[in-house]
């Protein structure tokens, strides 16, 4: 009895053992249930950060979270808030001021329409200004741009956008404006198509590094005055790009910036969204490796996103760091009833005023 009994124990524990292995599967199963079996990620064009981050970003989501991710090429932050606005991408990479003007609903291609299927997710990087040109161009500084063929970036994407605002801004006239992709662009100076390319993203950027190993090459930034006036006038704060950042740079050059963010459609499961927050954040060491401006993606910049509401599953990963996401930046469904209710009051308004289509 007590041999049948010995025999019969192991046994049973194993039925446990398999019982419970089962169990955890199928609760897996369930919170994995609604995931997308496939994501795109919005980016921007070749030889920029975005495409860097975004390229290496999919292929830590497909190994890690078992879900086909595909980085999509774009024209950047404006093409990225309206792809995920509408769906047909299910995330994407912006800046903070591009992502405003769509939210807000001030965008040039959509203009009254309010990007608000739009949610955020992580913090990235800060995306600084600079320039580069041929050693022997002898454009030595922002002054020197007037009258110059100067690549801004793709159509569509914060460098384009901006930089002619800037241009503009400090007083620089005549400038011919150039748009392409990174790498189009920093083909153009030794060909003499272009004369300067002003571009902005990470550091460092890939097109300029390509173009610096193989000719010599001069960069430079703002002045102290030229940074202030730009600071006063868009919503871009302070940043020095340090000496190191460049071969080709013997000293710190003064720039402005954006932050960046990831963002995600609203209706993406907030289970894949938390374990895609914990992917990132929870790994900063892949994620530098990816591209070094990924160091800066901390869940502490948070507060750096006073745009886009975040999206819940987003919120849940930040409360469980022991950061609070504030009240503003929380999306309607997480908001106390009474504030939900005036965003709903308020969105049924601005749906019944009529839009004007005249001229």
């Amino acid at each position: 009895m007590a041999s049948l009994r010995c025999k019969i124990l192991p046994l049973l524990a194993a039925g446990s053992l398999l019982a419970s292995t089962l169990l955890a599967g199928n609760a897996l199963s369930d919170e994995h249930g609604d995931w997308p079996e496939r994501v795109h990620l919005g980016t921007a064009s070749l030889g920029g950060t975005y495409q860097v981050v975004g390229d290496g970003l999919v292929t830590h989501i497909s190994d890690k979270l078992d879900v086909l991710a595909l980085s999509q090429a774009t024209g950047g932050p404006y093409h990225n808030m309206t792809l995920v606005h509408t769906g047909e991408a299910e995330l994407g990479l912006v800046t903070l001021g591009p992502a405003r003007e769509l939210w807000d609903g001030e965008g040039v291609a959509a203009p009254g329409e309010e990007m608000r299927n739009v949610r955020a997710l992580f913090p990235m990087y800060q995306t600084p200004f600079h320039v580069v040109t041929m050693a022997d161009s002898g454009i030595e500084s922002i002054e020197d741009l007037s009258g110059k063929r100067v690549g801004v970036g793709p159509m569509g994407g914060t460098c384009a956008a901006y930089w002619p605002q800037f241009l503009d801004a400090l007083g620089i006239e005549d400038v011919h404006l150039q748009y392409a992709g990174a790498n189009h662009l920093a083909d153009y100076l030794p060909s003499r198509l272009s004369d300067a390319f002003a571009f902005c993203a990470g550091l460092p950027i890939h097109a300029f590094q390509r173009l610096e190993r193989n000719h010599d090459v001069h960069m430079f930034g703002l002045t102290e005055d030229e940074q202030a006036t730009l600071m006063e006038t868009f919503p871009v704060a302070s940043f020095e790009i340090p000496a190191d950042t460049y071969a080709s740079m013997d000293a710190p050059h003064a720039s402005v910036a954006f932050w960046n963010f990831a963002i995600g459609h609203k209706d993406l499961p907030e289970s894949f969204v938390y374990a895609l927050m914990k992917l990132v954040l929870d790994d900063s060491e892949t994620m530098e490796a990816i591209h070094p401006a990924m160091a800066e993606a901390r869940a502490e910049h948070l507060d750096k996103n006073d745009v886009l509401w975040f999206h819940p599953g987003a919120v849940r990963y930040y409360e469980e760091q022991g950061l609070e996401v504030p009240t503003a930046m929380l999306p309607p469904e997480m908001r106390p009833e009474e504030e939900s209710a005036d965003i709903a009051d308020a969105d049924a308004i601005d749906e019944a005023i009529p839009t004007d289509t005249t001229d």
